[in-house]
């Protein structure tokens, strides 16, 4: 047999003796289909969300919008990041029917992965800090989820994956996954969304798009909408005290920390998370504390809605934009976010004991929104 002729025969062997593994189990792919459908069902059953007008004097020539998220079926911002991680984890072939679903969470995400994993029948364990609401924690369990607590918040994502590796189940890692796993193209997310409820309002395309930072996914998905759609808006990014967003984005370190927890649930973060995109966003704020719960307070004044301390960040860096705006004689609209409803904090952003124990004196910033609302001139 010549040299080629073995060769030949060898590739034929070789052919012949091909390893074929099929994991497409039937039982397993009608989990999956049902799964999935589910999920897409309650996206379809649900109506979009409403764009609040704070008002503003007239005379000033622009117009203030909070985009109400309060109002999704878990009561929060997060749910869109909870289909979208679900999805995500399913169509990967990460969650599993019978395994539990694991998340590193300071609360309101958790709360909306428990909704979505009891709607496809997986237990759900949130890994938080031990000083997360009492309110998330019972909305956790009342939609069938587990809290398991950490002293430290910086340990979360370390507990998380543990717990994950001992029983077999799946760390979602939201702050990984936040800005892979939501289609910034548009299908309805939240920038397509305001845009469309923006169409027939006398400044359509904002001057201005104000969020906040937890994984960081939802500033990253509406500042990759605004270059797409090729739009003039800028976005601000407010980040609360003990979070390490704005130092990492005005420093250029990646590897920016901070020592010690966030105040304001929900956002502000120990570390720069992956689905935090600086080169995305235009600006930044740093928000004290107490600025962010007199801001929510002067929220309820206005409109009469209470809202979480994620809320007044944005609010106190939206009313700055204003309070900017107006002085160089510019009009056009700004919009920033009502994250999750008040009552998950009355124990904290709208307790004056809470405040006090805290020592945080809201009574300047409150005094500050109240003269630039009056005169539209900000305090110096």
């Amino acid at each position: 047999m010549s040299t080629a002729e073995k060769s030949s025969h060898a590739i034929r062997g070789e052919a012949m003796a091909t390893i074929d593994v099929d994991r497409s189990d039937a039982e397993y792919r009608t989990w999956l289909k049902e799964a999935v459908r589910k999920v897409h069902a309650d996206a379809n059953r649900s109506a979009d969300t409403h764009l609040l007008r704070f008002p503003l004097p007239e005379e000033w020539g622009i117009d203030l919008y909070l985009k109400d998220e309060s109002t999704h079926p878990t009561g929060s911002l997060k749910h869109r990041l909870a289909r979208s991680l679900f999805l995500y984890g399913l169509c990967n072939g990460w969650i599993r029917p019978g395994k539990p679903v694991i998340e590193a969470s300071s609360g309101s995400t958790a709360v909306s992965e428990a909704y979505f994993a009891k709607l496809i029948g997986v237990p759900f364990v949130a890994v938080m800090p031990r000083t997360t609401s009492p309110e998330k924690c019972r909305l956790i369990e009342f939609h069938g989820g587990q809290c398991h607590f950490v002293d430290d918040s910086r340990t979360m994502y370390e507990e998380s994956a543990a717990l994950a590796e001992r029983t077999g189940g799946h760390y979602m890692d939201q702050f990984t996954y936040a800005e892979r796993a939501t289609d910034w193209r548009g299908n309805n997310n939240i920038a397509e969304s305001m845009y469309q409820q923006l169409r027939l309002e006398r400044y359509p395309e904002p001057a201005w798009i104000v969020a906040t930072a937890g994984t960081g996914g939802t500033s990253a998905t509406i500042a990759r909408y605004v270059h797409y759609m090729q739009h003039d808006t800028r976005v601000c990014v407010a980040d609360p005290e003990n979070s390490c967003f704005f130092d990492g984005w005005t420093q250029g370190d990646p590897l920016a920390t901070s020592d010690c927890g966030s105040r304001i649930e929900g956002i502000g973060r120990p570390r720069m998370e992956p689905s935090f995109v600086p080169g995305a966003i235009d600006r930044m704020m740093k928000v004290p504390d107490a600025a962010s719960v007199a801001a929510v307070r002067a929220l309820e004044k206005a409109i009469g809605r209470k809202a979480g301390g994620s809320t007044g960040t944005g609010l106190w860096s939206a009313l700055k934009i204003v309070a900017e705006m107006v002085a160089q004689g510019r009009k056009g609209s700004v919009v920033t976010l009502l994250c999750d409803p008040g009552d998950r904090y009355l124990d904290k952003y709208y307790s004056d004991v809470w405040l006090a124990g805290q020592g945080l004196d809201i009574a300047p910033y409150t005094a500050a929104i109240e003269e630039f609302l009056a005169t539209g001139a900000w305090p110096e």
